[in-house]
């Protein structure tokens, strides 16, 4: 028999795979970080061996999730200056606060805080944009986590850059620092086409073009946004982005709320990638993106939560949920967007618009060993007929019983295993403190 490290039996494993494989009674042998082989129970039991083995009796073992865009460090800001329109809630309260708060403690703890959340509700790889992202990397390494990071370009300073010359330093940085590092990979990440200058943008595709990166903006948030940029470039967003070359196989854009069919097109003709954020987008008044629209042109659509200043959750779980109940209820039709074609959105399709779906997304031999273990013996998911429904319309991110990234275990049965989550909330608690502490004076009518 063969020894391997882990074998995880007895449960129903959704593999995700290109046929949706449903294994019941099945298991998983891992080794090296790596799936060696699914199969049933039996099966993987008479060719393997393990000192690790654990029973999945009434679990469901699925890939773990895939949270394609966030800015986890603002977790320091949950719940500040809610119920306002977008660029209120940019310019007269988010940004003026990161400009005062922002620091390399602030993002760190904001980020350790934000892989527990993720964790605890299943997700085993996400993607970030924010400032000081080496302080991302380093939370993301301590928490065991897998992540697609990138320093946000911005045409002003950050609190990390003065200059658009020092946050493109910083990103070769970045590219070199954690270049071939198991857990993390570097993504190009200019903010939006309203706070980067055509200069920069080009800056930021030169660097992705040169390490062959994936790049990726804020793209037509709402109607807003898609008319006043439409002003500044005397053409539609799109058509500006593909005279500059940024319509790619490795683009791909956050939010696309204002796109119409032609540019679907556009982005399925050129093979670039969306990441859908339907809760953020509904609390800020955004718009519906026309996610059926563009699966139906062959865009690879991923899910995201965006961050928890315009969320205020992180849980992957309950964005599934929505997805599916939102394209219902806006198309008047109950077929759309079916709960197995979300759960792909969440996982082997987000793993896809990341450029991780090689190694990532589905449970297959060769594949790295992130996966979830979902408690089903509970009443709210008794009895199963349907794995696909009841995990996308009644599991939550609390059902997450053990989680598994890179073959290492991260929780198990509701304990993390790579850090203090107890102090991750203690240090956010005392950063919020000081936040706190400057509102009167820097968002005016702040109203707590």
């Amino acid at each position: 028999m063969q020894e391997v490290d882990t074998i995880i039996a007895g449960g129903t494993v959704l593999t995700l795979d290109g046929e949706d494989t449903v294994i019941r009674d099945g298991a998983l042998a891992i080794a090296g970080g790596k799936i060696v082989k699914t199969g049933r129970s039996a099966e993987i039991l008479n060719q393997f061996v393990s000192p690790v083995l654990i029973g999945a009796e009434n679990f469901i073992v699925m890939p773990g999730l895939v949270n394609c865009h966030t800015h986890a460090a603002m977790t320091c800001f949950r719940g500040l200056a809610d119920d306002l329109e977008l660029m209120t809630w940019l310019n007269r309260y988010i940004f003026p606060l990161e400009a005062r708060h922002v620091d390399p403690e602030l993002v760190y703890w904001g980020t350790l805080l934000a892989c527990a959340e993720m964790i605890k509700s299943g997700t085993t790889t996400f993607c970030d944009m924010y400032v000081f992202e080496a302080e991302v990397a380093r939370a993301v390494r301590q928490a065991g986590m897998r992540c697609v990071l990138g320093e946000g370009l911005l045409d002003f300073p950050s609190p990390n850059a003065a200059t658009t010359a020092d946050g493109l330093a910083y990103t070769h940085r970045l590219i070199g620092e954690w270049a071939d590092d198991p857990l993390v990979s570097i993504i190009v990440h200019p903010h939006s086409l309203y706070a980067c200058s055509p200069g920069l943008l080009a800056e930021a595709k030169k660097i992705a073009d040169d390490y062959n990166l994936h790049y990726a903006l804020h793209l037509l948030e709402n109607q807003t946004e898609a008319a006043d940029l439409e002003r500044r470039f005397g053409k539609k967003a799109l058509a500006f982005l593909e005279e500059a070359g940024y319509l790619t196989d490795r683009f791909l854009a956050y939010h696309c709320v204002a796109m119409d069919d032609e540019d679907i097109k556009l982005f399925a003709d050129h093979g670039c990638q969306v990441v859908h954020t339907p809760e953020s987008n509904m609390k800020l008044a955004s718009g519906v993106a026309p996610v059926p629209a563009m699966l139906a042109a062959g865009i690879m659509v991923g899910l995201g939560t965006d961050g928890c200043a315009s969320n205020n959750d992180l849980d992957l779980f309950r964005e599934m949920d929505m997805t599916a109940k939102l394209h219902k209820v806006k198309s008047l039709d109950p077929t759309v967007m079916a709960a197995r074609s979300v759960l792909r959105m969440a996982t082997c399709e987000g793993a896809g618009v990341l450029g991780l779906g090689e190694i990532a997304g589905t449970l297959e031999a060769g594949k790295r060993a992130d996966l979830v273990m979902i408690d089903m013996n509970r009443p709210h998911l008794t009895p199963l007929y349907n794995e696909y429904s009841q995990l996308v319309y009644a599991a939550g991110g609390a059902d997450v019983d053990t989680v598994m990234i890179d073959g290492r275990f991260v929780m198990r049965h509701r304990r993390l295993v790579g850090f203090d989550e107890q102090e991750a909330m203690d240090e956010v608690r005392k950063i919020a403190g000081r936040i706190k502490e400057s509102l009167p004076g820097l968002a005016p009518g702040f109203d707590q």
